[in-house]
């Protein structure tokens, strides 16, 4: 008989299992990888702490130098992993950054935030904003990284994220706004296959009702406080009444033809458009591509084409 340590709770295959004890184990993208200098592009990586207390943390990017006294686009950037797995950490993270800090030449605040279910959302926007702070305490002379407050061109910040990563970078952005930041000019966010939901079924979820019913289920599992589940404008932000006060001035949107999160993400684009919000909007996809392919085969034709745009965006 199992004893009452090894009996489950609750199961998410083939994500992650909790315990009746409490107990977590997470079973996907569980390595980590040091901060380094890479050998292939010459980009330095180095960990710093936020904030003792709450356990948040941040890998700085920073790529190698022609002229080391220019000033550098700063991209804050937050991993996915449907807030419960990942980390800024994570290899595939650490090498798809070192990737495109070399190739779009900006320096990058990837953010570490807590995760579900030991952290339930809205933790992770609330870390996620404190390192925003953060960012924002070295326009006004008050933060200590040496690495943002002599290479950073506060007037030239993004936001960026893949999955879960693009909905916070969504609701930053959304923050900017609502919070009147105004340290750092935020000129644009990139969203890469955005993860976003809605209780009824739109395009593609019609004819994969189980995937449809096991994405929302992840919602309810990282926020169980979602009242109106995942009609919640944090997943849903067609149902977002502040979805025109987006505090940025352009947006680009990524998606994937066979990513089941492919008809939100147009729904979103599309949206935005009819909300009122005043700026630039773009939206690039991938033929025969599924769910951040970009991320596991970031030397496809495809994912270096994601990144081309990307600079393009951010120049």
């Amino acid at each position: 008989m199992a004893s009452t340590s090894d009996e489950v709770a609750i199961e998410i295959l083939p994500i992650i299992r909790v315990y009746k004890d409490g107990r977590v184990e997470r079973l996907l993208a569980t390595d980590t990888a040091p901060a380094s200098l890479d050998p292939h592009t010459g980009v330095h990586s180095k960990d710093v702490v936020i904030s003792v207390q709450n356990d948040i943390s941040a890998r700085l990017y920073l790529p190698k130098f022609t002229n080391p006294t220019r000033k550098l686009p700063l991209l804050i950037y937050f991993h996915g992993g449907g807030f419960c797995i990942g980390t800024a950490f994570s290899p595939i993270y650490h090498n798809y950054l070192n990737r495109l800090v070399s190739k779009v030449d900006v320096l990058v605040v990837s953010v570490d935030y807590r995760r579900a279910p030991e952290n339930p959302v809205p933790i992770a926007y609330n870390d996620s904003w404190d390192v925003v702070r953060w960012v924002a305490d070295h326009v006004r002379g008050e933060g200590e990284e040496g690495w943002i407050s002599s290479h950073v061109d506060f007037k030239c910040v993004y936001f960026s994220g893949d999955s879960a990563g693009a909905n916070i970078a969504h609701h930053m952005a959304i923050r900017v706004r609502s919070e009147n930041l105004v340290d750092f000019k935020l000129l644009g966010i990139a969203l890469f296959h955005p993860y976003f939901l809605g209780a009824e079924p739109v395009g593609e979820e019609k004819k994969f009702p189980d995937k449809k019913a096991e994405m929302d289920r992840v919602w309810h599992f990282v926020c169980p406080s979602a009242a109106n589940g995942c009609d919640d404008p944090r997943i849903n932000p067609e149902k977002d009444p502040k979805l025109s006060g987006l505090g940025c001035e352009k947006v680009l949107v990524y998606v994937a033809e066979k990513d089941l999160l492919r008809d939100r993400a147009w729904r979103y684009y599309e949206a935005l458009g009819k909300s009122g919000w005043k700026g630039e909007l773009e939206i690039m996809e991938a033929k025969g591509k599924d769910h951040v392919f970009h991320l596991f085969d970031p030397t496809c034709e495809e994912a270096v084409a994601m990144l081309d745009r990307l600079g393009s965006f951010m120049t």
